[in-house]
């Protein structure tokens, strides 16, 4: 008996991270308490009143009797078989003697990218228990490839205010129905109700296609990462909780850091991501020992940067995140655990799974964050640098036997050209010779003369004169 239940439990596991299909929470039915402004839903001698400028849609459920109602100018009530509104005939209502006005609350605040207006559900719609598989904040909301269902006899208003000009899904399911190709979700957006339901730039589009890649494909909300942090933090002050570990880690898609452990996988053609985490889940996660633990696992992209500034590209790579429920010094310290035999499987059985290199990162509550590399990663590593050593003592070498003479080396071009650059360069001379000038055969006067000259300077008075080689010098001038 108690391998069966270890057996129902894997199985659980496994179902549970196969689980593409996210349902919506918030509804619009007038039958939801929470959805009028005095937590009840109105009684027979209640007016009733709708905000004339709000848009909605509202599900009714049952038959009501009311005394007056205000609708809105545009809107529109869904009734379910046998529902509908009857005038209040005075006759009494047992807990309904105040008539107060019973006003309708606000749908507009509901946002699409709100993590916490989204829950994972089987393909039934049944929810799934919160257990051992997590999601980082962006995987939270449906992802590109993901089936979004918006639960059977509700009605609803979302705000899709994007980053992307289109938001992606493989199916949606409304009221019961699914549609599941762009023919069938094009034919529902012309009809009356969609614009009722769906307001904001952006726009939703069924592709019909889950994800082509074995390897997993990323999940295509992080253009909307900042309006999933903002929803999630705006509803707890805009602040990340304080953690005990001294350094958490900051997982790509997750909103605020955690402690515990993260491994960054490298991978091949080969790597198929659901064998992979499956894998994980039946022979290390649901070992009773790692009870407390969660795991994360997904393919994301990183961003690379030219100089750590211009943007260049993204590289795909797996993220998976592993946190327990540790308290004090012992956060993290299970996980991390985990993490050691994670890395240990892989160093083992990576190149058969598809895993060409890993790195662990850890912040428990005792330790600081740390690095470790895969041995796949340590052997590329300790073989480049061997290699760069063996290369340097070579050329070292061979310049050693060339300088003591016992190593003659064909003459270059190149050599040679060193040799020339390296040979003294004869000083410049101290002053500029000039030229010859034919028509002049004249010294050049010395600095002596020219000082003497300026020294025996004649008075006014004297005569000067001066001598011209192209006449005889016997010839004066005065």
């Amino acid at each position: 008996m108690k391998h069966l239940f270890f057996l129902l439990g894997v199985l659980q596991l496994l179902a549970a991270v196969a689980a593409m299909y996210k349902q919506w929470i918030p509804n619009t039915n007038f039958e939801t308490a929470s959805n009028w402004d005095k937590g009840r839903v109105p009684c027979a001698s209640d007016t009733i009143h709708f905000e004339k400028n709000k848009v909605v849609s509202v599900f009714l459920e049952s038959p009501h009797a009311l005394t007056d109602m205000y609708l809105p100018l545009n809107g529109e009530f869904v009734l379910a078989s046998g529902a509908g509104f009857a005038a209040f005939d005075g006759s009494w209502d047992p807990g309904c003697d105040s008539g107060e006005t019973v006003r309708f609350a606000d749908a507009e605040h509901h946002v699409w990218f709100d993590p916490r207006l989204w829950q994972a559900v089987s393909p039934g719609g049944e929810l799934e228990p919160s257990g051992r598989i997590f999601s980082v904040d962006e995987e939270r909301v449906p992802c590109h490839y993901d089936d979004v269902i918006f639960q059977p006899e509700t009605s609803f208003r979302v705000n899709i205010d994007s980053s992307q000009q289109v938001i992606n899904l493989r199916s949606i399911s409304l009221m019961g129905q699914e549609l599941s190709s762009p023919e069938a979700w094009d034919e529902y957006l012309r009809g009356p109700s969609a614009p009722l339901q769906f307001h904001g730039n952006g726009t939703l589009r069924v592709t019909g296609t889950g994800c082509p890649d074995k390897s997993g494909c990323a999940c295509g909300n992080a253009p909307d990462g900042h309006r999933i942090c903002a929803a999630l933090l705006g509803a707890s002050g805009r602040q990340c909780p304080v953690l005990v570990c001294r350094s958490p880690l900051q997982p790509l898609g997750h909103c605020c850091g955690v402690c515990g452990a993260t491994i960054n996988l490298d991978f091949t053609p080969d790597f198929d991501l659901q064998k992979f985490r499956d894998r994980l889940v039946q022979d290390l996660l649901s070992q009773p020992k790692y009870a407390g633990v969660q795991m994360a696992m997904s393919k994301v992209h990183k961003a690379q940067t030219f100089l750590g500034v211009i943007p260049r590209s993204s590289t795909p790579f797996i993220q998976i995140v592993l946190i327990d429920d540790g308290a004090g010094a012992q956060t993290g310290t299970t996980a991390e655990q985990l993490a050691a035999d994670i890395m240990e499987d892989i160093a083992q059985y990576g190149d058969t799974l598809g895993i060409s290199s890993s790195k662990m990162e850890v912040a428990t509550g005792s330790t600081f964050n740390s690095q470790v590399g895969s041995h796949a990663l340590n052997r590329i590593t300790a073989g480049m640098v061997s290699g760069l050593l063996f290369g340097l003592l070579f050329l070292g070498g061979i310049l050693f036997l060339y300088r003591k003479g016992k190593l003659r080396l064909p003459t270059l071009r190149m050599l040679q050209l060193w040799a020339r650059a390296e040979e003294p360069v004869s000083p410049a001379p101290a002053s500029d010779p000039g030229f010859d000038n034919p028509m002049f055969d004249v010294e050049p006067p010395s600095v002596d003369f020219e000082e003497k000259a300026l020294q025996e300077k004649a008075p006014k008075d004297q005569q000067v004169f001066y001598i011209n080689p192209l006449y005889d010098e016997s010839y004066t001038e005065t």
